[in-house]
């Protein structure tokens, strides 16, 4: 049945509980034995990663908007209070689960390969002699023990930082009570090393704190102590238009940061009623923001046995990713693009070629100007040193997105380091994010004619992570592509807007728009009987007036395959609205990031790629590129190996089921075992080819048996 209106809260899911539901599919794979061991933890502790800056931005926004007394429902038809609530009993149980599977699961399997995570009472003598001697000499000089009194306020507790709070009352004067506080040092290692030679053993920081704080608090008597850590609202507030520049208000709220509202206590379980009572006080937060935790606090530190543990036989299989080699009778990387176009995908390919790419037109005199954007970008940045490299002799210019979440320090230090080496420097637009990923190289050539080289990516500028993101990366000469890169790197620093950037679309100037032309236009021809399909892979959907493009294609009769990892707030499945649209969500060894959009469009198939999510952030707030692909050839690679990689996937894929429920593909007696990321580096590496891949069957989603839903 046909709606008369696609605003029905019933078509939309709610942004906060999709996102947990993706957090829950990362838990899987930590609980998951079909993972090796120490990547079961690593997965554990990227929940726990994840959860953070859920709270920190997420939970501090809706807490916010609760606050300023906002009451109007999302589209989902949830009202912030409606939200709030849904969101408090899903994390309580979400933070059960991540405790279940660390406790019942992690930990016995662990120690029955000879990696222990000991307590105190299980310490044996050599091991208590290095505990002892630990706290002597690295751990007592970092403490400061703080008593709360008239003259010792309640100290100012860090965002994310690990204390311990004990109750005390003084031997001579035994009538009222003090809280003590000990802030855990952030130099030091939250898990310790401890000698043993049947195996690793490691014991937790905060242990030795409350073995140490005894020691500190003399004159009084412990009546009772726990760990505890505090989560703070770490949304950044710029007033862009009253600043003097983005990097110095960037620079201001960075410092404000550690100073925001709390917004989560987390707690040992074992802690007392006092210690956490007064604590929820001092903070000012509600019953369902203190999580007891009945284990290790802060399992995001569980990343550190993943490192410091050499079992290799415990972790994924190192593979080698395929190496871009020029072709026969080309001698350099711009002879090459001359000739064609180059896509590479990440990890499978490896990323080095595009570090090759900005090397060589750093050391090539040929090359007079090299203009790039950067969003993120790792510690020891080869791509960084190869600008600072190139500004001694050519044209540099960098657009730096200073507000990028949480890189916003390391930005402000490459955004000075290039400026001092020469380069110039630009802070993207007012009210913009610059979030594109763009490189692009002038060359006088030797046939004496000037050409323009670009990269254009879906990935950040970052080396480091990537090794294990999904991402794509287009490298090209034609003339075209290299012109409206040209024209958006204007836009970046000039504010010079053009009406259209053909054949990119460009956020905030025509995107969305376009966006939306591109799924109506498989609508006209479904209905004309032409073929219309479209597959979209995005890292979340959250935008409205997308999903509402998207129910239209699938009334129309369009077949629509969603690849959506995170967020997702198109509801599939219901009958006469979206029941020709199938998400399905994939996690596993890589984090899935690349952007694919795929249109077949009548029969003449089109292919974009970009740096932009179907969110409102993205189509409205950002400087967004995606590009087109022209290259028949690459084209084919996107359809044949990589979109049919992830369609087919059975093992890691999970499909969106009417409601907001995720499900395995069911394949007993269907169909083999198939993991698309285990078959991409199978290719890398040339053990198999593409038509190894399974034909994906369109199967009709199952409907719930309900009525259909009416406007």
């Amino acid at each position: 049945m046909l709606l008369r209106s696609l605003n029905n809260p019933e078509l939309y899911l709610n942004r906060s509980l999709s996102w947990l539901a993706f957090n829950r599919r990362v838990l899987e794979e930590a609980e998951s034995e079909s993972n090796p061991l120490l990547e079961r933890v690593k997965f554990l502790a990227i929940t726990a990663s994840n959860l953070d800056e859920f709270f920190e931005i997420r939970i501090a926004a809706l807490l916010q908007h609760l606050e300023d007394g906002q009451v109007e429902p999302g589209p989902d038809g949830l009202t912030p209070m409606d939200e709030e609530k849904s969101v408090a009993s899903a994390t309580h149980e979400f933070v059960r689960q991540q405790y279940d599977c660390w406790n019942e699961m992690l930990l016995p399997a662990l120690a029955e390969n000879g990696i222990r995570v000991h307590s105190l009472a299980n310490l044996n003598e050599e091991q208590r002699e290095v505990v002892d001697n630990y706290c002597r000499n690295e751990l007592d000089a970092l403490l400061t023990p703080v008593t709360v009194d008239p003259a010792h306020p309640f100290p100012r507790v860090l965002h994310k930082a690990l204390c311990q709070a004990l109750l005390l009352r003084r031997r001579r004067r035994a009538t009222a009570t003090y809280m003590g506080v000990v802030t855990v040092p952030r130099a030091l290692p939250r898990l310790v090393k401890l000698p043993d030679t049947n195996g690793d053993s490691f014991i937790a920081l905060a242990d030795l704190v409350a073995l140490h704080t005894g020691r500190m608090y003399r004159g009084y008597e412990i009546l009772s102590e726990g760990t505890f850590r505090i989560t703070r609202n770490s949304n950044l507030y710029l007033q862009e238009e009253e600043s003097r520049s983005v990097l110095e208000s960037v620079r201001t709220e960075l410092h404000n940061r550690r100073k925001g509202d709390a917004v989560r206590l987390e707690i040992e379980a074992d802690a007392s009623p006092e210690i956490i009572s007064r604590l929820q006080t001092v903070f000012e937060l509600q019953d369902w923001q203190v999580y007891r935790t009945p284990g290790l606090i802060n399992l995001s530190r569980l990343m550190h046995l993943h490192s410091a543990v050499n079992r290799p036989d415990l972790k994924f299989k190192p593979f080698q990713p395929r190496e871009w080699s020029l072709p026969k009778g080309t001698r350099d990387i711009w002879g090459a693009l001359r000739q064609r176009d180059v896509l590479l995908h990440h990890p499978f390919d490896s990323y080095d070629s595009v570090v090759s790419f900005i090397e060589a037109a750093a050391q090539d005199p040929a090359v007079l100007s090299i203009k790039q954007t950067l969003y993120r970008t790792n510690e020891d940045s080869p791509i960084v040193e190869a600008l600072v490299q190139a500004a001694a002799t050519k044209e540099v210019t960098v657009v730096v997105e200073v507000k990028a979440r949480f890189d916003e320090a390391s930005n402000i230090k490459w955004a000075r380091e290039l400026e001092d080496a020469g380069v110039q420097v630009f802070h993207g637009l007012v009210g913009l994010k610059t979030h594109c990923k763009l490189t692009l190289i002038a060359r006088k050539d030797p046939d004496g004619v000037m050409r323009s080289y670009a990269h254009l990516g879906t990935g950040n500028y970052n080396p480091a992570t990537a090794a294990f993101y999904t991402d794509l990366s287009l490298l090209t000469a034609n003339p075209e592509m290299t012109h409206a890169v040209h024209n958006v790197f204007n836009f970046l620093t000039a504010y010079s807007e053009q009406p259209n950037y053909n054949p990119l679309l460009v956020a905030p100037v025509d995107l969305a728009e376009r966006v939306a032309n591109l799924i109506a236009r498989e609508a006209d021809h479904a209905r004309a009987g032409k073929p219309a399909r479209i597959v979209a892979k995005v890292n979340s959907l959250l935008d409205q007036s997308v999903v509402q493009e998207l129910y239209r294609a699938s009334q129309a009769g369009v077949q629509v395959d969603l690849i959506v990892r995170g967020i997702c707030s198109l509801n599939p499945g219901i009958r006469g609205v979206s029941d020709r649209i199938r998400v399905r969500s994939i996690v596993g060894r890589f984090l899935e990031h690349s952007r694919i959009y795929y249109f077949q469009n009548g029969g003449e198939e089109e292919i974009y790629l970009g740096s932009a999510d179907w969110m409102p952030r993205n189509l409205y707030e950002r400087v967004e590129v995606v590009f087109p692909l022209r290259d028949q050839l690459l084209r084919d690679r996107v359809r044949h190996e990589i979109l049919a990689a992830y369609l087919a996937d059975n093992v890691k894929s999970r499909i969106l089921q009417r409601g907001g429920t995720y499900t395995r593909e069911e394949t007993k007696g269907k169909s083999a075992p198939f993991n698309s990321q285990e078959f991409l580096i199978d290719v890398a590496e040339g053990k198999r080819d593409f038509s190894a891949i399974p034909v994906a069957p369109i199967r009709p989603l199952r409907h719930i048996t309900k009525p259909p839903i009416r406007a």
